[in-house]
């Protein structure tokens, strides 16, 4: 899609959490068409764009959704929270972005974020859904600590509604009460880690990350080395800050009896 330029009214701002707020914005709904996976630039100032994950998979409705963290330390954040609970409309570019899902495959998806990220795998996780109900997924979605995760009753209803969903949160701290729910299942420490415990063979999965370099390009070597197929994977990461190979021809986790 060529990206286009537009204006849009601001129909909701949200507190997710201490950090993290949710913004609605009504477009025209063909200009505000977008694959799920993409992004958004937002106007700051002239010449500044801030970019975002589009957090909802287009409906045709025109709504865009995006969660924003709030950092009060940094002064973009700043300015942006101030701007975005006074506008009543915010100019945008979209749509960015290849980190798409491939409409020709079947293959069962394996999610990875970390933070805000889930932003983008939300709106995979829903345009998958729309056009497979009973497509295999699994989604590992890591913070600090569970009050971070902003939105987690979102996917333990996905969990609870589709049996081919499975939820994995990952947190550095413990929570306070053990995980529990319909095919949710926790973790504790890094999400790299945590994958490496948790999971087998990937090779036949699309795998799509989110989250910064240093988090994504963790995961893709223990990835690697249970099978990741290098043209099956997909991250916004690996074109702002590629590093070559994307994915090594050999890891240390591959389990003997699959060598």
């Amino acid at each position: 899609m060529t990206p286009r330029i537009l204006t849009c009214p601001v129909t909701e701002v949200e507190d997710l959490s201490p950090d993290v707020f949710r913004v609605r914005l009504d477009g025209r709904a063909e200009a505000a068409a977008h694959d799920p996976g993409q992004y958004l630039e937002l106007k700051l100032d002239e010449g500044l764009w801030v970019p975002f994950s589009i957090a909802n998979a287009w409906r045709g409705d025109g709504e865009i959704e995006l969660h924003i963290q709030h950092w009060p330390e940094r002064d973009n954040s700043a300015r942006l929270r101030e701007m975005v609970k006074v506008a009543n409309r915010l100019t945008l570019r979209l749509p960015g972005g290849d980190c798409v899902l491939d409409p020709d495959s079947s293959r069962p998806l394996l999610l990875i974020a970390a933070g805000t990220g889930f932003a983008q795998m939300k709106a995979l996780v829903e345009g998958a859904l729309a056009a497979n109900p009973g497509r295999e997924i699994a989604l590992w979605w890591a913070a600090r600590e569970e009050r971070d995760l902003y939105l987690e009753r979102l996917p333990r209803e996905w969990a609870e509604a589709h049996a081919g969903f499975t939820f994995h949160p990952v947190t550095e701290v413990a929570p306070e009460l053990p995980w529990a729910g319909e095919r949710v299942v926790g973790h504790r420490g890094r999400i790299d880690q945590a994958l490496a415990a948790g999971l087998g063979d990937v090779s036949g999965h699309d795998v799509y990350l989110s989250g910064s370099p240093g988090m994504v390009y963790a995961c893709v070597d223990v990835l690697a080395s249970l099978g990741l197929a290098p043209s099956r994977v997909f991250s916004d990461v690996f074109a702002y800050a590629p590093r070559d190979p994307i994915v090594p021809t050999a890891g240390s986790l591959r389990r003997e009896a699959d060598a």
